[in-house]
């Protein structure tokens, strides 16, 4: 691609698939220096606006409600996170994360070197750039599962 050509969507997928898999790996580093399996910090992160039922923590890391209980239970086990029944529909247990998973989960996102590097290697302006076009990507990456 020169410098003149826009990139493709193929080129910016494909970026885009290098960029996500390193952050990922990074993220399963730094949560495997604490005790927690990628999956298990995952779980953790989906909690960081507050309850959510198991369902629907399945549904948003597109798995399997059955590997999600079996994640949980190892959660709780931990101290992490406990289950409580939800105000709404007593029959559904939402997940709830406990002072010690929400500064686990801190510490984890504070450990990722790597993606910290890249991220510090924008100037101010880049990064508010790149905030802004991700955050319009956002609403319509979101709705994905929702057609």
């Amino acid at each position: 691609m020169s410098a003149s050509t826009a990139p493709t969507r193929a080129d910016l997928l494909a970026l885009l698939a290098v960029i996500t898999t390193a952050q990922w790996q990074d993220f399963g580093a730094a949560a495997a220096r604490h005790g927690l399996t990628a999956m298990q910090a995952k779980v953790l992160s989906q909690l960081d606006n507050g309850p959510l039922p198991m369902r629907a923590i399945a549904e948003r890391l597109v798995c399997d409600a059955s590997n999600i209980t079996g994640i949980v239970d190892r959660l709780e086990s931990h101290g992490f996170v406990h289950r409580e029944v939800s105000p709404s529909d007593r029959r559904v247990k939402n997940v709830v994360t406990t002072d010690s998973g929400r500064d686990t989960i801190r510490r984890v996102r504070a450990e990722m070197r790597a993606t910290h590097g890249a991220l510090d290697a924008l100037g101010e302006a880049e990064r508010a750039s790149l905030y802004d076009m991700l955050d319009r990507m956002r609403p319509i990456m979101e709705s994905r599962g929702q057609h």
